[in-house]
């Protein structure tokens, strides 16, 4: 697998080796192992969880408070979509940048998310699915929201139509006002 560190410090795209033959092919798409040799990352997943989206849908940006902090390593399983990671540490020389690949199942191309840095993606088939395996279980009240379409982020998102978004992305926080409200984790301890 070739592991490339993204223009956000501490993420990561993953692009396994395809192994193909007649029936398809084979993959290695996680080595927790090769995570600590290359990118020098302990991550043990405690939840696997899915989202299961229509075509043109939005979501995100999402990121956990630290405590408990949550690394992702997402994988798009089924179909296709845009992954941005946005970089959320006050004070670290990337805050406010950005990352953008494009997942799709065909190339079996993951993205990991270390804590402290937010998450959202574009979909871009019908019934595209992503799978979070996740460092920490789902603790009640300890979400960041960030809204996807804070102009000040510009994010590209690539959308030709509006884009299909739940009214909690929609009406979330700007990075500005998440800034102002202490929430957000600070750049290099991750507290």
């Amino acid at each position: 697998m070739k592991i490339t560190e993204t223009a956000v410090p501490g993420a990561f795209v993953i692009t396994p080796d395809l192994i193909p033959d007649e029936r398809g092919n084979f993959y290695e798409a996680m080595r927790t192992d090769e995570f600590a040799r290359v990118m020098g990352v302990d991550f043990t997943p405690v939840q696997i969880n899915y989202s299961v989206s229509r075509r043109n849908t939005l979501r995100g940006l999402h990121s956990v408070t630290i405590p408990p902090g949550q690394a992702k390593f997402v994988t798009c399983v089924r179909g296709s979509l845009r992954d941005i990671v946005v970089d959320l540490r006050v004070g670290s020389p990337t805050f406010g940048h950005y990352d953008s690949n494009v997942l799709d199942a065909d190339s079996g191309r993951s993205v990991y998310i270390p804590e402290g840095v937010g998450h959202g993606f574009l979909t871009l088939e019908e019934d595209s699915c992503i799978c979070y395996v996740v460092s920490s279980t789902y603790v009640p009240g300890t979400q960041i929201d960030i809204n996807p379409l804070d102009p000040d982020l510009d994010l590209p998102w690539g959308f030709t139509e509006p884009p299909l978004i739940s009214d909690k992305d929609a009406g979330a926080q700007s990075l500005a006002e998440a800034a102002a409200a202490g929430i957000l984790s600070h750049w290099p301890s991750g507290d």
